[in-house]
């Protein structure tokens, strides 16, 4: 299965693939309420807006295997996101990242940008994949990298 072959629900319901984020450049991110890198919803709101009108995409996608931070139904996880940090890109419903569930995206991602010493696991939320326009998973980052220092990296790809 290609890239744009995988499908995801949205927060609100609806399916697709993300055949329609083709030819755009992705932030894939691991989202959670709860979590002490939360406040990066803000960071990353305000690099989609920054980049949205050159093609680029940050898609949210909630988790609560890491410490039960995402506890919330996806309703809950709208309403914060839009309340809290006026959340405006993509968001998805909530995901498994690892595991015998984890989402066919988060398979793809792992495997194509293994994390450090080679090991495939998310560690924690927030973690963020850099997608190019084909589809190609170019980078890999760490929960603790802010979506300000992606800037130069997301501007590249533009």
């Amino acid at each position: 299965m290609s890239f744009h072959e995988i499908s995801a629900r949205r927060l609100d319901g609806t399916d697709g693939t993300l055949a329609e984020f083709r030819g755009k450049v992705l932030l894939i991110v691991n989202v959670a309420s709860r979590c002490g890198f939360t406040p990066q919803y803000t960071g990353l709101e305000a690099l989609y807006r920054k980049y949205r009108d050159q093609g680029f995409v940050v898609l949210g996608f909630p988790c609560n295997q890491f410490g039960a931070q995402e506890p919330g139904s996806e309703a809950e996880i709208g309403a914060f996101c839009n309340s809290t940090y006026d959340v405006t890109f993509p968001m998805f419903a909530k995901v498994d990242v690892n595991g015998a569930d984890a989402h066919p995206l988060y398979q793809h991602l792992k495997n194509a940008r293994p994390g450090i010493l080679g090991t495939e696991a998310i560690k924690w939320n927030f973690t963020k994949f850099l997608v190019d326009r084909q589809g190609e998973v170019v980078a890999r980052y760490a929960p603790k990298d802010s979506p300000e220092s992606l800037d130069s990296a997301v501007a590249a790809l533009l």
